[in-house]
């Protein structure tokens, strides 16, 4: 697993659940050139480690994530023509198009502070648990910036739906947890020692879950976003026909009959307390 040893974030795996965590808590967890490209092509990478059946995101310290570095990177664009700035701007967004094809659920814990890239990060995910002292904000018109970055003005009206989502980018304003588990952005608010342990247990079920149905439903999700409703009843037909021809689909007959668990293909050994 030596792709997946970064050097610009931790990551961790236990019984399918791979865990990253941004590793910059004196900065918030502020992302950098390095961490941009880093986490961009280790989604992908996982695609090669079938052991990684589903992902939490989380920050170290009191942050999530508060964007890009303030120093590392806004501070050094100036110095960019607009051929260096375009390369940045795809980089940012290939990190977000990574997060939502990589073919397992992704749960982020937002432990406290998720704006710019934080958010838009948190956002990518399938789902968030979230502290109740956690602030968003997808804060790019407060430097200036359009609101429309990295994919949040395609990802955040599918979320919370077109007018909310416009306040937020028009406005570049904060909200609390509440307000984001009142206009759907957050899954659960909980509390800040019970973020990370929420979130590992949500993917820790998914992680005994059937994987290949799973990496189906979220391929379904994100291909769905652009057919019609005839086209997207069609594509699940067949998408469900493949998953009734693969093994889970059997097992879960079979422990049902047997009232027993499924053991589904590639789930982790069943070694923990339930």
């Amino acid at each position: 697993m030596s792709d997946l040893s970064p050097k610009s974030f931790r990551f961790a795996l236990e019984n399918g659940v791979g865990t990253i965590t941004l590793d910059r808590p004196q900065r918030l967890n502020s992302l950098t050139f390095e961490s941009y490209v880093e986490l961009g092509a280790f989604f992908p990478a996982l695609e090669r480690h079938r052991e990684v059946r589903s992902l939490v995101i989380t920050g170290e310290g009191t942050g999530f994530c508060s964007g890009g570095d303030r120093q590392d990177i806004i501070a050094q664009l100036f110095q960019r023509d607009m051929a260096g700035l375009l390369e940045f701007t795809r980089i940012t967004g290939a990190l977000i198009r990574a997060i939502r094809r990589v073919r397992r659920p992704v749960i982020a814990a937002v432990n406290g502070v998720a704006v710019g890239a934080g958010a838009v990060i948190a956002l990518a995910c399938d789902l968030r648990i979230v502290s109740e002292d956690a602030r968003f904000g997808f804060v790019f018109p407060k430097v200036g910036l359009s609101g429309a970055d990295m994919g949040a003005a395609y990802l955040l009206p599918r979320v919370v739906g077109l007018g909310r989502a416009s306040e937020l980018l028009f406005s570049g304003d904060l909200i609390d947890a509440q307000e984001a588990y009142r206009i759907g952005l957050a899954n659960r608010v909980v509390s800040k020692a019970e973020v990370l342990p929420t979130a590992t247990a949500m993917a820790l079920r998914m992680s005994d879950g059937p994987a290949f149905a799973h990496a189906m439903t979220k391929q379904m999700i994100e291909a769905e976003s652009t057919m019609g409703l005839d086209e997207a009843i069609e594509a699940e037909a067949q998408a469900q026909a493949i998953c009734m021809a693969h093994p889970d689909f059997r097992e879960a007959y079979e422990a049902l009959v047997a009232k027993r668990a499924p053991r589904f293909q590639g789930a982790p050994e069943p070694s923990r307390e339930k």
